[in-house]
């Protein structure tokens, strides 16, 4: 049999300048089970919180008050769930785990995702670290049962 010899050659240039896509600091977040969730261009962390949930707000469409978040969700749509609030009622449009269904966060308008102006994450529900509990995940009180 011949002999196979092969070469490559791996070209770059230090010359191109990086486009924004590349030059973005994008964060990966997952479920508690360990499923991928979402993508975005900031820190949920730096994100403002919803007084009325504590849920983190992911503005989704260009306005003046500022810029939409760049992010891509992996979610399933759920069921509307209608809430009382003070001085009204509040409907979410909610959105769960694809693998174990948990509620990942929910908007204001039907799907699909961006569909309104804001996102709201559930506080707790994701991790930076695929197979770990979140920070504050497990805060709130459990309802006191009289026995």
């Amino acid at each position: 049999m011949p002999k196979v010899v092969s070469r490559s050659a791996v070209s770059s240039s230090t010359d191109v300048q990086p486009t924004a896509s590349s030059a973005a600091d994008l964060r990966v977040y997952y479920c508690i089970c360990g499923e991928f969730i979402l993508v975005i261009d900031k820190s949920l962390a730096t994100l403002p919180r919803r007084k009325t949930d504590n849920a983190i707000i992911m503005r989704t469409q260009d306005s003046d008050a500022g810029n939409a978040r760049v992010f891509k969700l992996n979610a399933v749509a759920g069921e509307p769930i209608l809430l009382e609030r003070q001085g009204g009622h509040e409907c979410q449009y909610r959105f769960h785990c694809p693998r174990c269904s948990l509620p990942i966060g929910y908007q204001s308008s039907p799907p699909p995702v961006k569909s309104a102006p804001f996102f709201y994450i559930l506080a707790g529900a994701l991790t930076q670290h695929q197979g770990q509990i979140p920070p504050g995940a497990l805060d709130e009180e459990l309802p006191k049962t009289s026995g």
